[in-house]
């Protein structure tokens, strides 16, 4: 039963760290909300599968997911917003050039 597991675990490892180093190393806004939506993909792929193998026959970590995509979705409408907002006054969208829009 394990063995089987490991085989979603690993990618969706894989997936989650290559989200935390697209959000850490990048500076264009657009490329880190990629970055936090794929470490959002993998946490829901392991909602499914922890629920498969733990409690097969129950339906939560299903319901779960869905509403986290659901969730994920409303939160990518907003940030794509807030992204051509700071664009349309700053004509840029690098985070570094936030930080001279405060003042």
């Amino acid at each position: 039963m394990e063995t089987t597991m490991i085989y979603y675990l690993i990618p969706t490892l894989i997936m989650f760290c290559c989200g935390v180093y697209g959000f850490l190393t990048r500076k264009n806004m657009i490329a880190m909300l990629i970055s936090l939506e794929l470490m959002l993909n993998a946490v829901d792929i392991n909602f499914v599968v922890f629920n498969r193998y733990l409690f097969p026959g129950q339906m939560e970590g299903m319901f779960f997911t869905l509403f986290a995509i659901a969730i994920a979705a409303a939160e990518t409408a907003l940030a794509i917003a807030i992204i051509i907002n700071v664009f349309r006054a700053a004509k840029n969208i690098d985070v570094t050039d936030l930080k001279k829009m405060k003042f």
